[in-house]
């Protein structure tokens, strides 16, 4: 299993409408670069919205960024778009066999190392910004060239 792609294509998109700020960043434009449909875009964009992270108006065509590049990270991103709750990165089987002493303790022993995990995860996320991205993309297209 892998983290929704809707966290890559809520960087996508807010990335994309920087790079077009002076143009109009339609769900159609959008998803012409993601390479997928409007209506994929529209749900994303209405949680990057509901998290502040978007202005969309009703009736006008594009998004425009809320906030700041350098003020949005990628773990608003993460949190934005729904990739997992709280504490649920790691899901943890349920009802193991409590006569077995692998089955009765594994619960509780591996649940701090996810929980460890998933927060070493949200801190790296916590710490990239969407400016950072930005500033990849730009620093790899110029190598390009």
């Amino acid at each position: 299993m892998s983290i929704s792609s809707r966290f890559a294509v809520g960087v996508h998109i807010l990335t994309l409408i920087e790079f077009n700020k002076e143009g109009i960043s339609s769900s159609e434009y959008l998803a012409e670069s993601v390479n997928t449909n409007p209506a994929l875009i529209r749900k994303i964009t209405g949680m990057l919205k509901k998290a502040e992270l978007v202005n969309v108006q009703p009736g006008i065509a594009g998004a425009k960024l809320a906030k700041n590049l350098s003020d949005i990270t990628l773990l608003d991103v993460y949190k934005a778009v729904d990739v997992v709750q709280d504490q649920e990165l790691f899901s943890i089987h349920e009802h193991p066999n409590p006569n077995c002493p692998v089955g009765r303790n594994i619960q509780e022993t591996i649940l701090p190392v996810l929980t460890h995990a998933q927060l070493a995860l949200e801190k790296v996320l916590g710490n990239v910004t969407i400016e950072d991205i930005v500033e990849g993309i730009k620093e790899k297209e110029n190598n390009s060239q």
